[in-house]
């Protein structure tokens, strides 16, 4: 039977994680999906796991990054729509043939991706907070999409190649290499949707130092840096005007808290930004309260002020040292 759909896997050092993420993708396949898994050069013994549950096993000599895997996957794959789902991410049901009909009935979309469940199986506090984030975040997006998420997402095979895949060379390492190939899928002029219903549940458990690490270094410092080499700011996803706001918010009440100890007239002025930033994310955390209660809510919350915290701060750094090297004459380039 001819191939509609090809499911790529890539995966590193993903034993923990990957024979749920196969298990899920085997549990409900149709006979015209084909399951391609990347070994992106594991020390562990990934890709045997993966190859014992049936599925097509490519790998590669070297850790090269997901996105190299994925473009591999995709040089080697057979169906018409290529879907992405990181190997730590249990696919619902319906997910793969939600993707089939809503591309099949929309031929106008090129691209098409969903979001975490709001059932992460980590219980604690860190990985509840992160997953129930994104959960959250995606679920009050717009439909219309500026970006896409590799994590559970699709795209037909044209598309794909027509604006050359993932970028590998600029992203070695998980970053935002999903995020660039929906900002130029957008830019080639094709409709990218987030449909969401298109859910999976993240079996990754995140931990305090993996949070702020992943956080900053993969996603905050490269993105900011892409959005002021680009000059131009998405009002979608975690950068809605209320984001940025908020994190501006966050920002300037934490500098006056600093400086509360020699001018205590500033605690006003720090605990109405705060307040402003209550009320700009209520819904998210009657959420949070509501999914674990006001304990979880108020850590979650904690912590959702240190991200608006940092994220502020490296934006800030990234974009004003990209803006002055911009200023440095080529001659004066040291590498030259």
């Amino acid at each position: 039977m001819e191939i509609n759909i090809s499911v790529i896997v890539p995966v590193y050092n993903g034993r923990a994680t990957i024979e749920r993420c196969l298990a899920a993708l085997y549990a409900h396949r149709a006979p015209d999906v084909e399951i391609i898994v990347v070994d992106d050069g594991s020390a562990d013994d990934s890709g045997a796991v993966a190859a014992r549950t049936g599925a097509r096993v490519l790998t590669l000599p070297a850790n090269s990054g997901p996105a190299a895997a994925r473009n591999h996957g995709a040089s080697h794959a057979c169906g018409e729509v290529l879907m992405f789902v990181d190997s730590d991410v249990a696919v619902a049901a319906d997910a793969v043939d939600r993707v089939r009909k809503m591309l099949d009935t929309h031929p106008d979309v090129s691209a098409i991706f969903g979001s975490y469940d709001m059932d992460p199986p980590c219980g604690g506090v860190v990985s509840r907070y992160k997953n129930l984030l994104h959960h959250f975040v995606h679920q009050n997006a717009e439909t219309e999409a500026s970006t896409f998420w590799a994590g559970c997402g699709a795209v037909r095979r044209g598309a794909f190649h027509s604006v050359g895949g993932f970028d590998h060379h600029r992203f070695r390492k998980p970053s935002i290499e999903d995020i660039d190939f929906g900002y130029r899928l957008r830019r080639a002029g094709h409709r990218v949707i987030l449909d969401k219903m298109i859910q999976g549940t993240h079996l990754k458990a995140w931990t305090l130092r993996s949070l702020l690490s992943s956080d900053v270094m993969a996603r905050a410092v490269p993105w900011s840096r892409m959005i002021a080499e680009r000059r131009e700011v998405p009002n979608d996803l975690n950068l809605k005007s209320d984001q940025r706001v908020s994190a501006a918010l966050v920002g300037l009440a934490a500098v006056a808290l600093v400086l509360a100890p020699f001018r205590p007239q500033l605690v006003v002025p720090a605990g109405i930004a705060l307040l402003v930033v209550i009320a700009l994310n209520r819904h998210l955390y009657l959420f949070w309260m509501r999914r674990g209660g006001v304990r979880f809510a108020g850590v979650a919350i904690l912590l959702h002020w240190l991200y608006y915290l940092y994220s502020g701060f490296t934006y800030v750094t990234v974009v004003t040292g990209v803006r002055l090297m911009g200023l440095i004459p080529r001659s004066n380039d040291p590498a030259r």
